[in-house]
C-alpha cells in the first residue's frame, strides 16, 4: 500500500503546476492534501477510481484538507469533535478495516508567535483525539504538522530557535506525541539523514539552495511498525512550497 500526503498551498494553483502529472504517476492508494484553500463548489476534480472527501475552512481561501482514496472507508469524520477546532477544515479521519488514516493540517503559530497559545491547546486536544482512535485500531497520521522536531529537520536551527515551527514548546509537543506511542516513519528508516526537507520558503531562493524544513510527516502508532516498508520525501516534485511525502506499508 502506498499513501501520499501533500500540502498543495492552494489546490487550484497546484493543478496549474503539474499536480495531476504527479497524482497519476505516483498512483497512490490514498492521497491526503492540506491547505487546499477551497470553498465548496469552487473546483470540479475528476479522479476516476477514487472516493473524494473534503473539509473546507469557513474562511474563504484558507486552510482546508482533502482525502482521495481508492478503497472506500468504513466511515469518514471531520475535525476532532471540539467546537473551538471545527472552523478551519484541518482534519479528515477515514476508518478502514485495520487502521485509521488521519489527514491533518496543524495550525501555524504565525509571526510573533501570536497563535502559539492556541497551538498548545490544539496539540493536547489533537493528541487526545489520536489516542482515542489508537485504543480501537492502528493509526496513520499524515500532514503538514508545522513543526521541525529536531535540529536535523531544518537547515538553520540556531537562527530559527524562536521561529514558528521550531519553538521549544512546539518541539516538546511533538516529543510528547511520539512518547505516547507513535513513530515518525521517516526517522524510523533514516534516523541520521541530513539535508532532506519538505518545505522551503518562497523567499531568498530557499528551494534552490535547499534551505528547508521537514515539517510534513507520516506518523503511525507503534503497533504499525512491523508493517512499515519505506518512507519517502519527494523533494524534486514542484507545484507548491511543500513537496509530497510518502509512506509504503504492507
Amino acid at each position: 500500500m502506498k499513501y501520499i500526503s501533500w500540502n498543495v498551498n492552494g489546490l487550484r494553483a497546484c493543478i496549474t503546476k503539474g499536480f495531476m502529472d504527479f497524482f497519476n504517476e505516483i498512483d497512490a492508494d490514498a492521497f491526503g492534501l492540506q491547505e487546499i484553500k477551497l470553498s465548496k463548489g469552487q473546483l470540479e476534480l475528476d479522479l476516476p477510481g477514487y472516493h473524494k472527501y473534503w473539509n473546507y475552512a469557513e474562511k474563504k481561501g484558507y486552510s482546508g484538507t482533502a482525502l482521495f482514496t481508492k478503497k472506500e472507508p468504513i466511515s469518514v469524520t471531520y475535525d476532532i469533535g471540539i467546537e473551538e477546532h471545527s472552523h478551519e477544515g484541518r482534519v479528515i479521519t477515514a476508518e478502514y478495516e485495520d487502521h485509521f488514516l488521519v489527514v491533518c493540517y496543524t495550525p501555524n503559530s504565525k509571526q510573533e508567535l501570536e497563535r502559539l497559545e492556541y497551538r498548545m491547546v490544539w496539540e493536547d486536544d489533537f493528541r487526545n483525539y489520536l489516542n482515542k482512535l489508537k485504543e480501537q485500531k492502528s493509526v496513520i497520521l499524515c500532514g503538514d504538522l508545522n513543526v521541525a522536531h529536531e535540529e536535523i529537520d531544518l537547515k538553520n536551527p540556531k537562527t530559527n530557535h524562536r521561529s514558528a515551527g521550531f519553538t521549544d514548546e512546539e518541539r516538546g509537543k511533538m516529543t510528547e506525541l511520539l512518547e505516547a506511542g507513535y513513530v515518525d516513519t521517516f526517522r524510523f528508516f533514516y534516523p541520521d539523514l541530513e539535508n532532506i526537507y519538505s518545505w522551503w520558503s518562497y523567499r531568498f531562493k530557499a528551494r534552490e539552495k535547499n534551505t528547508g524544513w521537514r515539517i510534513d510527516y507520516f506518523i503511525t502508532s507503534d503497533d504499525f511498525k512491523d508493517r512499515l516498508k519505506e518512507a519517502k520525501i519527494h523533494s524534486s516534485v514542484l507545484g507548491s512550497d511543500h513537496c509530497p511525502v510518502e509512506l509504503d506499508f504492507e
